[in-house]
């Protein structure tokens, strides 16, 4: 088929290249020049494992292709994705600015017959307001057709070529089946369902995951005062069918560009139709608050954190990718540095796009995660990329002024940890935890 993507954010750039490398001949549109000229040059504006060389090599084909010229690539193809932005506004609401004006503005070019797939996440009713303001703007027939990603990044091309499931919502059985057959290739599981059900799918599923995690972080938090270990917890609670082990990672919690966008736009859906989803309030207050533990645990560490100096590994929210959008490491470090301490980081990947949201004379950028331990009080693991489990961390503490980890991703395993010299702190695992170098924090059983 022949199509235009609008958007060439995380889901239009990664849907793009992967539908073209199944043989559609695809466009991909942006108003932004800048990023046009990079993608038309083979370059990427994202950090994504495998894409970089996938767009290249369907760049090559003829295959794909990129334009800031919206009218000419709506007109030259047969089914349009929208996959602009939808961020989220003060109150929590999804803003749907941008969405909107792809509508209009295809509406506008419209010469013929077209198909509009929302990817784009947006709240329920949404692809109704859309399909009137393409109405207005133009005589030509069309349907609209709701497909919600679920992409996670890191994994984003793997998951494109092998979705757990497609969903598309469709009123008409005809631009239905056309949706059908482009995702067909992909996978036999698709379900087809009305545009309404559709949307409040993709908003569910990640509050449902946005949840899970929550949960097991609030696991954590009763293990660490009654002696019980969340990572035995979870692969306990995992063995049963009924759950399943996915989202049971205890740690300082979620972030990125879906979680808390989703949830905070959920409970504005809710109470836009006067219902308080008090469950889904308290899973982003439950998040909120476990960025914090970081803080209180440094703190009966190494006392006043005033004039410390900290290191931290990792400021992406999760590995794999280089998105820092609502990482923990943003409020994590913002405190720090309110409180007066000196913040060394470093990030395989993400450093760039940290800087570029917050710089501040305290924060010291390192080119390796050994350097960033040098003279430091304290070292926070906030990201588990791969490099900071192997990290030889006799060595680490060797450089640091006081040998104090804070392990927010439960990286560390157990055989390791009893052969370092460090105070240790993790999340869930009170019986890891050391006071002091080579001592069990007692503390955690006074309850027995």
């Amino acid at each position: 088929m022949k199509l235009t993507i609008i958007g060439t954010g995380y889901v239009g750039l990664v849907s793009g290249v992967c539908f073209a490398d199944l043989g559609n001949h695809v466009t991909c549109v942006d108003k932004e020049e800048g990023k046009i000229e990079k993608l038309q040059q083979g370059e990427i504006p994202i950090y994504e494992p495998g894409l970089q060389e996938l767009l290249r090599i369907n760049a090559d084909a003829g295959r794909l292709s990129f334009t800031t010229d919206l009218t000419n690539a709506v007109r030259n193809a047969e089914l349009i994705i929208i996959a602009v932005g939808t961020p989220s506004m003060a109150g929590g609401e999804a803003n749907m600015s941008y969405i909107y004006r792809a509508a209009r503005s295809i509406g506008e070019a419209m010469n013929g017959y077209k198909i509009i797939m929302i990817k784009s996440t947006v709240p329920v009713g949404t692809n109704e307001k859309i399909k009137a303001i393409i109405a207005e703007c133009s005589s030509y027939p069309f349907d609209v057709v709701a497909v919600p990603e679920f992409l996670r990044e890191g994994s984003a091309v793997k998951d494109s070529f092998h979705p757990d499931r497609i969903i598309i919502g469709s009123d008409n059985p005809k631009a239905a089946a056309i949706a059908v057959e482009l995702h067909r290739e992909l996978t036999d599981n698709i379900l087809v369902t009305d545009i309404r059900s559709a949307e409040m799918i993709k908003y569910a599923s990640n509050a449902y995951l946005a949840t899970r995690i929550s949960f097991i972080n609030e696991i954590a938090n009763i293990c660490e005062k009654v002696g019980a270990d969340v990572t035995e917890v979870a692969l306990g609670m995992g063995l049963d069918q009924r759950i399943g082990s996915s989202f049971l990672n205890a740690g300082i919690g979620y972030g990125g560009s879906c979680f808390p966008k989703d949830t905070k736009a959920l409970i504005q859906i809710a109470g836009n139709v006067d219902y308080d989803f008090k469950l889904l309030k308290s899973v982003v207050d439950v998040n909120r608050d476990q960025r914090n533990n970081v803080i209180q645990k440094l703190e009966e560490f190494i006392g006043s954190l005033r004039g410390r100096t900290i290191a931290i590994w990792g400021l992406a929210f999760k590995p794999n990718t280089d998105d820092v959008r609502e990482a923990p490491s943003q409020d994590i470090i913002e405190e720090l540095v309110r409180r007066d301490v000196i913040v060394k980081v470093y990030d395989p990947v993400a450093m760039d796009n940290f800087r570029k949201g917050f710089d501040h004379p305290n924060i010291i950028w390192c080119s390796n995660a050994i350097s960033a331990t040098e003279g430091a009080d304290a070292l926070c693991l906030l990201t588990e990329w791969p490099e900071f489990a192997e990290m030889d961390m006799r060595v680490v503490g060797s450089k640091m002024n006081n040998a104090v980890l804070f392990d927010g991703r439960n990286v560390f395993k157990r055989e390791l940890i009893h052969h370092l010299d460090f105070q240790y702190y993790s999340v869930g695992r009170p019986h890891l935890n050391r006071t002091k170098a080579g001592e069990r924090d007692h503390r955690i059983y006074a309850a027995d």
